[in-house]
């Protein structure tokens, strides 16, 4: 007779397929509280106990570690020295293992404390679970209630589960437990400087393709650390494409930066329109009358919650995504007219710790850039007023989600001109400068993501109205520009904290 080992935390749909291996000859073996569950619903069930010869102890830590149940795992049915350890010890085999872990993943969150959540690690069943996967030429393991059915239908309609089955189900659980331990070791410690990188992330969703066509592409969300990203809700439009979270990404991210009202605008995992007002309606306004090409097709996102005066805006033009904490019943309706239209509702700011870049055959980890300056240093003779001051930090803000070399050209709170991706400092700053020619103001702010290694950027602007700027400083050729901008009437402090966004 063939037996069948079944303890799962999850128990939907687990009875139907109990019953079916009942009624096809199997002996189940169970577990505490699935033992309790299978008897209650008049499912001949063994429980563990009576085949290991030992009571559950310390709590139900210890239920199924022990040779009667490994050893009926883990013997090659093809090997006669296995069969006969088992024959010579009174051990059965065990053919099917079906086993669903402890809900770590979903408890790790909870506002429970350590101690409770460490009793969420599971033991016993990803040992069973990866005996039974090594064994998956003579054990058929089942780590997903959703495979259920897929077993089922080949043992009515083969009588037996195919060996690429049985391999592909050995293979999902050597995929779920290897994050499953990830989730745990992260969960322990989250130092940066660890031996091995331990990752664990669980899809979302397939995505129609990559940054192109031809690319194949999916989306995963951090089983452990719940960010922006895998806390958001689709209240309209087609489905998210590889592209769209990327652009989505960066702009709530710097939307995230501003406590007041404010409104980014992306393009190409690029701001192009941002601003800061009094209210969402003002700031989007600003944002895009600061470019009003680039935004088309763009991203939108804002920090506060959007109405029907913004929404209505919003839909004078053909955008990707709207996203924002939340959207009154009114604003919906009006965004809602546009059936294509991406609406993301997202609670959460943005706080992811590390940022993980692939290279071919490694990965580069890095804590993430959650610093705007450290301390301000005013290092020319003239100093930024309070209001230019204050544009200066918000272009910083703004620089650090541009792609280097970056500057950022601002007034009130407005972006007027952006140059980023640049080779050279100076064309950077030559591509801000003639974006913001055209508003035709006088005294801007500059902020730079990293220092001027020449005095050059320093004398361009000031010819073109920019009156005070932010820079890291830290070059050997620091006092040129400081000198430059003391003869040419200009000011300048130093954030000390580079912004390189490569």
């Amino acid at each position: 007779m063939k037996r069948a080992l079944i303890s799962v935390y999850d128990k939907e749909n687990i009875l139907d397929f109990a019953k079916f291996l009942v009624e096809n000859g199997v002996e189940i073996i169970s577990t505490g509280g699935t033992y309790k569950y299978l008897k209650e619903n008049n499912i001949d069930v063994l429980e563990v106990s009576s085949v290991t010869g030992v009571n559950e102890m310390l709590d139900g830590r210890v239920k199924t570690l022990h040779p009667n149940i490994h050893g009926g795992i883990l013997a090659i049915r093809s090997n006669e020295n296995h069969m006969k350890s088992l024959k010579e010890n009174n051990i059965d085999t065990i053919d099917y293992v079906i086993v669903n872990l402890y809900p770590f993943f979903e408890k790790v969150n909870d506002n429970i404390s350590f101690e409770e959540k460490v009793e969420f690690i599971d033991i016993g069943g990803p040992t069973m679970l990866r005996s039974a996967a090594k064994s998956f030429e003579d054990v058929v393991v089942i780590s997903d209630k959703k495979d259920y059915e897929l077993v089922k239908n080949e043992l009515i309609n083969d009588k037996v589960v195919s060996y690429n089955t049985r391999k592909y189900l050995a293979s999902k659980v050597f995929n779920l437990t290897s994050s499953y331990d990830a989730a745990i070791a992260n969960f322990l410690s989250d130092d940066i400087e660890k031996e091995y990188l331990s990752v664990s992330y669980k899809k979302e969703m397939n995505l129609r393709y990559g940054e192109n066509s031809h690319q194949k592409a999916v989306f995963y969300t951090d089983t452990v650390n719940k960010s922006a990203m895998n806390n958001i809700e689709k209240l309209n439009g087609k489905e998210l494409s590889f592209n769209n979270i990327r652009d989505m990404d960066l702009a709530w991210k710097l939307a995230c930066e501003f406590e007041k009202p404010a409104c980014v605008a992306t393009k190409h995992s690029t701001p192009c329109g941002v601003a800061v007002s009094f209210d969402v309606y003002s700031a989007y306004i600003k944002a895009y009358t600061s470019d009003p090409v680039s935004i088309f097709g763009g991203v939108i996102a804002f920090n506060k919650t959007v109405d029907e005066k913004t929404a209505s805006e919003l839909v004078k033009i053909f955008l990707e995504i709207v996203i924002a904490p939340d959207f009154t019943e009114k604003a919906l309706e009006v965004l809602k007219t546009k059936k294509n239209l991406r609406v993301i509702k997202c609670s959460v700011k943005a706080s992811d710790k590390y940022e993980y870049i692939k290279v071919d055959g490694g990965i580069l980890v890095q804590e993430a850039d959650n610093t705007i300056y450290d301390e301000l240093e005013f290092v020319t003779d003239k100093k930024p007023s309070e209001k230019e001051l204050d544009d200066l930090e918000f272009a910083m803000k703004v620089c650090k989600y541009v792609k280097s070399n970056a500057i950022v050209i601002a007034k009130d709170n407005v972006t007027l001109g952006i140059g980023g991706g640049e080779v050279s400092r100076i064309w950077a700053s030559e591509n801000a400068v003639e974006r913001a020619k055209k508003f035709n103001l006088d005294n801007l702010v500059l902020a730079s993501d990293a220092f001027f290694p020449f005095s050059d950027v320093v004398e361009y602007v000031a010819k073109n109205k920019v009156v005070s700027i932010i820079q890291p400083g830290g070059s050997i050729k620091d006092q040129d520009s400081i000198d430059k901008c003391n003869e040419l009437g200009i000011s300048m402090v130093f954030s000390k904290i580079r912004h390189f966004k490569h």
